[in-house]
């Protein structure tokens, strides 16, 4: 995919002064939201998922809303959140999408070049179960991400939550940048610009993910209800594949 390129920096000067909708804070042209809540027009319990060109003007406080001075995306999910099938826990997260705005994004290791910054930082914890993930590559399986657990932050790898220590004094609110490069059959993950690990891996359908992915639920942390949430704000989110 040469040339591709998926910015979301500030959309407009004029949102840094007053905004309604997290696309007028970043360019979420090549996103789609997956929300805690079920979606009211399908049958069953089913994540509510806003694509293009509806994200454009969507917000639901407090899961998916502008901060108040509108330099960023407000991510939250509590516990009790809807999941997506054959997982354990919700989430408020992007997923990157084609440059249509509606097609999924697929991408190979072993083919091309493929960067995501993410400069964020996270506000809030579960209880009891202090864990969330802020970060993901994606191909089925969560093949690295960036997950804090309690205050010692950590770049995962396949079901190893605890892969690579960053730092074991994570401050909460403190803004960071994650950045994952993705080329030659190995995922580099960096953090404030420093290289953290090198991880050897081979898959053809990858794909980002940003937001929070809150890793506790009703039968590991109370109380069970909206009090008792993740959260993570974004200020700038760029994706890019050459």
């Amino acid at each position: 995919m040469p040339g591709l390129t998926a910015s979301a920096g500030p959309a407009n000067a004029s949102s840094q002064k007053a905004c309604t909708y997290p696309a007028q804070v970043l360019n979420l042209s090549r996103w789609k939201e997956q929300l805690p809540i079920d979606d009211p027009s399908q049958s069953g319990t089913q994540v509510l998922q806003i694509v293009q060109p509806r994200l454009n003007t969507y917000v639901l406080s407090p899961w998916f809303k502008p901060t108040s001075s509108c330099d960023g995306i407000q991510f939250r999910n509590a516990v009790d959140g809807v999941k997506t099938p054959n997982t354990t826990y919700a989430r408020s997260e992007l997923r990157e999408m084609k440059a249509d705005g509606t097609t999924e994004a697929i991408w190979s290791s072993n083919v091309g070049t493929h960067t995501m910054v993410i400069e964020q930082a996270i506000n809030h914890l579960p209880n009891t179960k202090q864990q969330v993930v802020v970060g993901q590559i994606h191909d089925g399986n969560d093949r690295s991400t960036f997950r804090l657990d309690g205050s010692s932050l950590y770049i995962t790898r396949d079901n190893d939550t605890h892969y690579k220590l960053v730092t074991s004094n994570y401050v909460l609110g403190t803004r960071f940048q994650a950045k994952f490069v993705v080329s030659n059959g190995s995922i580099k993950a960096y953090y404030n610009g420093t290289l953290m690990t090198t991880i050897p891996v081979i898959f053809t359908t990858g794909y980002f993910k940003a937001g929070v992915y809150t890793q506790a639920n009703c039968t590991n942390s109370s109380p069970c209800d909206s009090s008792n949430y993740g959260q993570n704000t974004i200020y700038s989110l760029s994706v890019s594949h050459s």
